[in-house]
């Protein structure tokens, strides 16, 4: 069994449904069996990386509003989290562009290592506060996940990964995403949003039963997500 799972290392949601399928896997008896299929998508493809940002007076910035309006909108995303085994550390994370990430969860597909590359950059971007944009970051990422300096740099410049980036987003546009985290479960059922793994569990009984009955087009769940216009809720 397949899930399909479209997800940007920059929002908070993304992470917290990471950890909530996780949980949900937990009590699955088939958890084995089930193959995550990581797809990128990038909130913002044209953010400009700038390190040196508080996060708070830039995200008030981008959504013309207060700092203080931008710290409670923050803090939801902060208790979430927190729900989820998650210790934001929105205070000093870095404003920074994901694409090379993208391209390092691109390769890390290649060799089975998806998953790991994914929790490395949400720690990376949520926890440790690193800027996800710097090559010498990335190296120490992929070499922890088990890349070697040479293939992370060679990602790092690589248009075939590139394209395959931008072929998620194609694929996302296609279906119809406009926000993530979002799942998709043996091209059947879908889940917006991360939702609590109740709700993950009851998702993943149903498509085990139906593993070979055909699609019937997308149920969608809803849950809190991030959209391309900055929104999180």
């Amino acid at each position: 069994m397949k899930i399909d799972i479209w997800s940007d290392i920059r929002c908070p949601f993304c992470y917290v449904g990471k950890k909530k399928l996780e949980k949900a896997m937990e009590q699955f008896p088939h958890a084995d069996k089930v193959e995550l299929v990581w797809h990128s998508f990038q909130l913002d493809p044209q953010l400009k990386t700038q390190p040196e940002r508080d996060p708070f007076e830039f995200f008030s910035e981008i959504k013309g509003i207060s700092e203080n309006q931008a710290k409670l909108m923050h803090q939801h995303a902060y208790n979430a989290g927190k729900e989820a085994g998650i210790e934001f550390n929105f205070e000093q994370q870095k404003i920074a562009n994901s694409f090379k990430g993208h391209l390092l969860i691109q390769l890390a597909k290649e060799k089975n290592l998806a998953n790991e590359m994914e929790e490395a950059l949400f720690s990376a971007q949520f926890i440790e506060a690193k800027n996800i944009d710097d090559e010498a970051t990335l190296i120490e990422i992929g070499k922890k996940v088990g890349l070697t300096e040479e293939e992370v740099q060679n990602a790092l410049k690589s248009d075939d990964l590139a394209y395959k980036v931008k072929q998620d987003m194609n694929t996302a546009g296609n279906l119809g995403i406009n926000s993530v985290p979002f799942f998709v479960f043996n091209d059947k059922y879908a889940i917006s949003g991360a939702q609590q793994p109740p709700v993950f569990l009851e998702v993943l009984e149903k498509s085990w039963k139906e593993f070979s009955a055909g699609d019937n087009g997308l149920q969608i769940i809803e849950g809190d997500s991030c959209d391309a216009d900055g929104n999180c809720n």
